[in-house]
């Protein structure tokens, strides 16, 4: 073999090996998407359940569920304490988008409920040897743009708040 050979096979097993690795990542991403996909689906068929058991193993230990008044900030005990005198909620996903930066994946996701109609839920997933753990739920609720004016004037005639 000459050596301009050795050198064309060199760089093509490198151009190879560039290549190749250049599309783990995504790859590997859809998975870890799929995955996390997979935990945001059983938490919405838990809650409609009332699964309260499996509901919360889906939450990290120092887990946080923000809701859609300004005094739902709740870490996992004061969630679950809530959660637990309800009979479930039902929000359907209708779409769903991530964004993947390693160990932890954020998310957002529009929901439909049949008392509220569409609301988003947003947060982040971490990845634990358990699997996909959530670590922040927050849940609100779209304004459109031509009445959010109307919408935040009821909210600060409804709740105040210091200035």
């Amino acid at each position: 073999m000459t050596e301009g050979n050795s050198r064309k096979k060199t760089l093509l097993c490198a151009l190879t090996l560039l290549s190749s690795s250049l599309t783990l990542p995504a790859m590997a991403g859809e998975a870890e998407q799929q995955a996390a996909s997979a935990v945001l689906d059983a938490l919405h068929r838990h809650a409609t359940n009332a699964d309260w058991t499996a509901y919360f193993n889906l939450y990290a230990a120092e887990a946080v569920f923000i809701g859609t008044d300004a005094s739902e900030r709740w870490n996992k005990a004061q969630f679950r304490s809530y959660a637990e005198t309800s009979k479930g909620w039902s929000y359907k996903p209708t779409s769903r988008a991530f964004i993947d930066h390693g160990d932890t994946l954020m998310f957002d996701e529009l929901l439909f409920n049949d008392k509220y109609g569409v609301s988003r839920g947003s947060g982040a997933l971490i990845a634990t040897p358990e699997g996909w753990k959530i670590l922040q739920y927050h849940l609100s609720f779209p304004v459109p743009n031509k009445i959010a004016r109307e919408v935040t004037t009821r909210i600060m005639q409804a709740a105040p708040t210091a200035q």
